[in-house]
């Protein structure tokens, strides 16, 4: 069963995209609130946006609204090596144990990496790595909800929808990683 954190007013996923310096990534909004901020390159990205369609109960239509605008203004500052201040409403869908994983993701300060198994003991779950990795990986807000910030155990930049390369990218310009 998967939850939304507000529930959807409006049956449409509006599409568009963002050309990144590391990647194109695709933004999707229901009822002026962002819900998809995602790499067009991940794997089975086609099926990542259908999935989130129907958890919405929306139908997908490409165009661009306001809220599109205000996520471009807020990547366009993080992409200049800026923490945003701009503020996106967001919208999450996933289930209880997805939504806590993306909620400790949102707190992960820019510039710093955490690796799996710390995250796991912050949710008071040290053995669901497992689990955790694969709701991180499920993460339908990259950059608003940074994902990129989590790494292996050992320090190496594991698991990234983007791509490695776009992982190293983001954690050089947040100066994490030299």
């Amino acid at each position: 069963m998967f939850f939304m954190s507000s529930p959807s007013s409006c049956n449409r996923l509006l599409l568009s995209t963002y050309a990144s310096p590391c990647g194109v990534l695709q933004l999707g909004a229901v009822a002026e609130h962002l819900c998809l901020c995602d790499w067009q390159q991940r794997r089975h990205a086609e099926a990542f946006v259908h999935r989130l369609s129907h958890r919405l109960r929306a139908e997908m239509e490409w165009g661009e609204a306001d809220i599109h605008r205000q996520a471009a203004r807020w990547l366009d500052l993080y992409f200049a090596g800026h923490i945003p201040s701009v503020s996106v409403p967001l919208r999450l869908v996933g289930t209880p144990f997805q939504l806590q994983v993306w909620h400790l993701l949102e707190h992960l300060p820019y510039g710093h990496t955490v690796n799996y198994g710390l995250l796991a003991e912050r949710l008071s779950r040290p053995t669901a790595v497992r689990a955790l990795a694969h709701a991180v990986g499920a993460n339908p807000l990259s950059l608003f909800v940074p994902c990129h910030r989590v790494i292996g155990s050992d320090g190496s930049l594991v698991g990234y929808a983007g791509g490695l390369e776009a992982k190293s990218f983001l954690l050089h310009l947040e100066g994490a990683i030299c």
